[in-house]
């Protein structure tokens, strides 16, 4: 499911036409209505994010309406998706929400992403607590060579390969390496409440 109707069609393409569903999972009667006509799951994954304006800043020029957008999609986005997708989790099955680094490694200018990556954390928890059995992890992920990295301006782009380059890893992930955390996370069946990271070590870097 995605609000980008060319993902839908690149996604079944793909997948050999699996399923698809245009959804914005900020819109809760949306997602209560997609879950009662889609039926049961054996697994969710959220990995929806708009990074729009709000991303970085310094603080006292931040428009707030930015962060409360960045807000809306990743941390209650998720939120809304569990709410409502967890009563058609099948027994086993899990729930995988999407982090990021700046939870634990903030910069000058990240003060909004580094409080809803902390966010998305807390959920984890308590959602692993609150729902279990289901399991409810998130996945970590470092540095990614997405079409939004690369759709970055050059300066910015060199400037986060250069911090990239002093980790143990010293490059960015690519999708499909992150893509095995998500695998895990639904294959695991003794494991909820995990953030797990996928970041070619950053956390170790000086």
């Amino acid at each position: 499911a995605s609000t980008n109707p060319e993902k839908l069609s690149a996604a079944a393409d793909r997948l050999g036409g699996a399923g698809t569903a245009r959804l914005d999972i900020t819109d809760e009667s949306a997602v209560r209505d997609f879950f009662d006509g889609a039926g049961d799951f054996d697994h969710i994954v959220t990995t929806a994010g708009d990074w729009g304006k709000g991303r970085r800043g310094p603080f006292a020029e931040i428009d707030m309406a930015d962060a409360d957008a960045l807000f809306r999609v990743r941390f209650w986005g998720a939120a809304i998706l569990a709410k409502h997708g967890a009563a058609h989790v099948r027994p086993g099955g899990s729930i995988t929400l999407t982090s990021g680094m700046s939870a634990f490694r903030p910069q000058k200018g990240s003060v909004m992403a580094t409080a809803m990556a902390g966010s998305i954390e807390h959920l984890t928890y308590g959602l692993a607590v609150e729902l279990a059995p289901i399991r409810v992890n998130a996945v970590f992920p470092g540095g990614v060579a997405t079409e939004i990295f690369a759709g970055l301006p050059e300066e910015m782009r060199k400037a986060e390969e250069a911090r990239f380059a002093s980790q143990p890893l010293p490059r960015i992930a690519e999708p499909a390496e992150v893509a095995q955390a998500y695998l895990y996370a639904m294959k695991a069946g003794y494991t909820t409440g995990q953030i797990i990271k996928v970041d070619g070590g950053a956390q170790l870097a000086g």
